[in-house]
């Protein structure tokens, strides 16, 4: 028998060295981004990630990443793993005049094998051709493109979920995606599910999707996965005290959270505001302009509370709500967080900032409901409520909602796996914005399903689809909502899923990608589902059943209304108009009009005060304003 000490010490000496060899100092940081670490070279490749890593010399870049906004362009460059004699430089050329010319070099920067480069005083009128180029040979091309101002439609793609259980290529959808040919892409996090492999994890994504985003704007936020956990509520940075996130904050080392900052966020344009959380994590939420439409990038999980310890325990785990008899005012306790406040400063300044702007929409990880009621099984897997939505604390999802309404306004966003659309309501149903939440990338890992309990249609208005169960409902939290669409996966076992990948195009895994339509003349927005293996070329392929769905975009305000102020006639074509109730100094909306008159309306009795201007409202001012309740007006 072997001497236990003996055993004991060599353990510990084994533990010592992997942690000494690790990138990220402490318990937290052992083993972390092992494949992608500088020794790999010094051993034999264990496991398709640490095969994959191991490129020719001569392409060692993987793929780079970029946005332009503000006369600024912000490219990140992300290189597989350097040997140690190799040059840690890239170089950025930019072809002008049918020249390349050298424009910018950086440093690889280590752990993560990310260089980033800024190039200010850009023209952003111009497409521009690039190539990001290694001393070993290696070469990435791509288009940066000019802002698309002119198009009158502007079409993002939004993804989502690019589950680890399918290491394959991501071919139909980039096909696509590249037919579609979106003027912007939104990646609305869980890039990678290897947690502790990001680097890894990041550089197959980029690797998977990379001929369609070298030659257009790229938004990528970061979500659980993307930083090794299975939930997160970030509580301004603090450190969480195990991966599932419950207590809130980050597990893993922040020299390693920052990594994948640097990594998936810095390319984008600069924050509003850059103060750091605690242990100095980045924070990136900011707004992205592209052909006159503004997207509002939040940052939806990273000053969010904590569910452990906050609330009573009413399910199998902190975030799980299973007892029917619960009251919601018991887990919406004051002092919660869900954006906070930095964010929702943001968002009333964004919202009143039209320079440049026709439209607006808000991008963020997760939806504003719980629009899911079986979670990963069919069979075993209902769950009344998920404190991991930003349906919970309902008090700031209210909050947050109100503040996207202003800009009149939906909202995108990935994580659930099941594509929706819902109206939210707020005090009333289909009082507030859409939503649309996107499908999976890849969905065999983690199915959900909306199916009511009781089978019954919801109540409302009907909804002009063939879906059974649309209208108006309370999701697990008492929040109001009104489904218009889902796309629940045919399959009712998701492991057996997983085992006949090779049938997926013959399945409906309900996996796939959003297409979402700003139309600027006709202020409309339509939102499209798109299966992962259809193709969109051929005239026969349908999106999923209830896509797509078109509304126009005053609908993101669709609070009752009771009057209407007098006709505003302006000195200016289509002004950015704002209204706001003078009894408690509320702004009920700011929006840029079409034409150059508008008959604002109110949703109660009172006195108003209505602004207006080119980029802002402040060049027109009229106070102490009466509705009435007749469309039929004075014009003042």
């Amino acid at each position: 028998m072997k001497n236990p000490l003996i055993l004991f010490f060599g353990t510990l000496l084994l533990w010592n060295y992997a942690v000494a060899q690790s990138a990220f100092p402490g318990i937290r940081g052992k083993n972390l981004c092992i494949a992608t670490r500088e020794d790999i070279w010094e051993r034999e490749p264990q496991g398709f990630l640490e095969n994959f890593v191991r490129v020719e010399r001569d392409q060692v870049i993987a793929f780079a990443i970029y946005t332009q906004q503000k006369s600024s362009m912000k490219m990140t460059a992300q290189l597989f793993p350097l040997k140690p004699s190799e040059e840690r430089e890239i170089t950025l050329e930019l072809k002008k005049d049918g020249q390349w010319q050298k424009a910018k070099t950086a440093k690889v920067q280590y752990p993560g094998w990310y260089a980033h480069l800024r190039v200010d005083g850009w023209d952003g009128s111009k497409d521009v051709p690039y190539r990001v180029k290694h001393s070993r040979g290696s070469v990435f091309e791509g288009l940066i493109r000019k802002d698309p101002v002119n198009k009158k439609e502007i079409i993002i793609g939004s993804l989502s979920c690019n589950s680890r259980h399918d290491r394959g290529n991501r071919d139909s959808i980039v096909s696509n995606l590249r037919a579609h040919n979106p003027d912007l892409l939104f990646f609305a996090g869980d890039q990678s599910y290897d947690h502790r492999e990001m680097t890894a994890g990041w550089l197959l994504f980029g690797y998977q999707f990379r001929d369609v985003i070298k030659d257009r704007p790229t938004i990528t936020i970061i979500d659980d996965h993307d930083i090794g956990q299975g939930n997160v509520w970030g509580e301004g940075g603090i450190i969480a005290d195990a991966t599932d996130g419950s207590s809130g904050g980050f597990y893993y080392p922040h020299e390693y959270i920052k990594m994948i900052h640097n990594q998936e966020t810095w390319h984008l344009p600069d924050p509003f505001d850059p103060t750091p959380l605690e242990q100095g994590i980045q924070v990136y939420y900011t707004d992205v302009k592209v052909g006159g439409i503004s997207f509002a990038v939040i940052e939806d999980r990273k000053f969010k509370s904590g569910p452990k310890g906050k609330i009573p325990p009413m399910g199998p785990r902190p975030d799980h709500i299973n007892d029917k008899e619960y009251n919601p005012a018991e887990v919406d306790l004051p002092g919660l967080k869900l954006l906070g406040d930095r964010q929702l400063h943001f968002l009333d300044e964004w919202s009143q900032n039209w320079e440049g702007v026709e439209m607006k929409a808000v991008l963020s990880q997760t939806a504003f409901t719980g629009a899911v009621h079986l979670h990963g099984s069919f069979d075993n897997g209902r769950l009344l409520a998920d404190l991991d939505s930003n349906a919970w604390p309902q008090t700031g999802r209210n909050k947050a909602l109100a503040a996207i309404r202003r800009a009149w306004a939906p909202h995108l966003c990935g994580d659930q796996h099941l594509a929706v659309i819902v109206q939210h309501g707020i005090d009333n149903f289909r009082d507030g914005p859409f939503g649309f939440t996107g499908p999976a990338i890849v969905n065999t890992i983690y199915g959900r399903w909306w199916w009511p309990e009781n089978g019954t249609r919801g109540g409302g208005a009907p909804i002009d689809n063939e879906l059974e169960w649309t209208g108006d409902y309370l999701d697990g939290l008492k929040n109001k909502i009104t489904m218009m669409a889902y796309a629940n996966p045919d399959f009712t076992d998701m492991g057996n899923a997983r085992e006949i990948s090779a049938q997926r195009g013959e399945t409906n895994l309900e996996d796939g990608y959003g297409l979402v339509r700003f139309n600027k003349p006709s202020r409309t927005i339509t939102f499209e589902c798109w299966p992962r293996f259809g193709d969109v070329t051929n005239p026969n392929t349908e999106q999923y059943n209830g896509w797509p769905m078109t509304i126009r975009m005053e609908d993101n305000d669709g609070r009752e209304v009771y009057g209407y102020l007098p006709e505003m006639a302006f000195d200016m074509q289509d002004p950015v108009v704002q209204v706001i109730d003078e009894s408690n100094k509320e702004v009920l909306y700011t929006v840029r009009i079409k034409g150059s008159t508008f008959l604002p309306k109110v949703y109660s009795d009172g006195k108003y005060t209505v602004k207006a201007g080119k980029g802002r409202p402040d060049e027109f001012t009229k106070k102490g304003l009466n509705p009435t309740t007749s469309k039929i007006q004075v014009k003042l």
